[in-house]
């Protein structure tokens, strides 16, 4: 049984709501818990962009549950993850789930896009029939070994087919069993509201950032995966090799204690102690 996914449900099924930042690696993770979040969320697109690719289904499940595995083991706060479509039929959903649940991750979202997909805020995207979808998601919810397993099932019909389609398979998705259903490729808060409202009734996770959390949390969703943090290390990132080009150096980059504060947070000195301990 795993601690993380326990303690997961344990605050979904508490008042509130769970924010969990995008993080693509196990140094981020490591940040996010340092600065206080409860969860974390492993973003596709951003796992994809970490190797190079874009988020068009061109990662294997081998090589998402392998970052799984590197977050997972750098830290202690349940980890939720993208499995895009769960990589095939119902039978390969099964084996997603067995995987990361084997990787120690606390819950996953599987989506009803045709394989293969895209990320959720691309044009051009295509759903699967609600009929196609329904036995991926009991699949998905007999393969957990471990009942606190969260499963989380999205529905990408909006931009397809619009709220009327949302609805019917947000409510086969939940009657299929899922813990939590999402709804993704929210643009507007127009469509927050709505997507708050129509489906009132169901545990619900809001991927975005349309509004700070304190005023997401309102819409009474149970879980926020907050995308802004990718959007914030491209900035950055982008930023300050710009900066470096342009001026032969990078301005904040050689504050003092830098270099201390990021190997005190990668473990450094609890390396050392064994180390000394081992005598290596």
């Amino acid at each position: 049984m795993s601690h993380t996914a326990q303690r997961l449900r344990q605050m979904l099924n508490s008042p509130g709501m769970v924010v969990a930042p995008f993080v693509f690696d196990a140094f981020q993770a490591r940040l996010a818990q340092a600065a206080g979040f409860e969860a974390v969320y492993m973003t596709g697109f951003g796992t994809a962009a970490a190797r190079g690719f874009p988020d068009v289904g061109l990662l294997t499940m081998a090589e998402m549950v392998e970052n799984v595995r590197y977050i997972t083991n750098a830290v202690d706060i349940p980890l939720i993850c993208d499995a895009d479509t769960g990589y095939g039929n119902p039978v390969n959903v099964y084996r997603t789930v067995r995987e990361y649940e084997a990787a120690d991750a606390a819950a996953l979202h599987i989506e009803d896009q045709v394989w293969p997909k895209r990320c959720g805020f691309l044009a051009g995207k295509q759903v699967i029939p609600m009929e196609e979808m329904v036995p991926k998601v009991q699949a998905a919810c007999d393969a957990r070994r471990d009942a606190n397993f969260v499963i989380i099932a999205r529905t990408d019909a909006l931009a397809v087919n619009g709220w009327e389609d949302v609805i019917r398979r947000a409510r086969a998705y939940r009657a299929a069993g899922a813990d939590l259903i999402f709804v993704d490729g929210i643009r507007t808060l127009d469509d927050m509201k709505r997507y708050a409202e129509e489906l009132r009734d169901l545990p619900l996770l809001y991927n975005g950032q349309l509004l700070p959390v304190q005023e997401i949390e309102k819409f009474g969703f149970k879980l926020t995966i907050y995308t802004a943090t990718l959007m914030a290390f491209y900035l950055r990132m982008r930023d300050a090799m710009r900066e470096l080009k342009a001026t032969g150096t990078i301005a904040r980059g050689a504050e003092f204690g830098v270099f201390e504060e990021m190997t005190s947070l990668l473990g450094v000195p609890e390396a050392m102690a064994l180390g000394k301990k081992y005598g290596s």
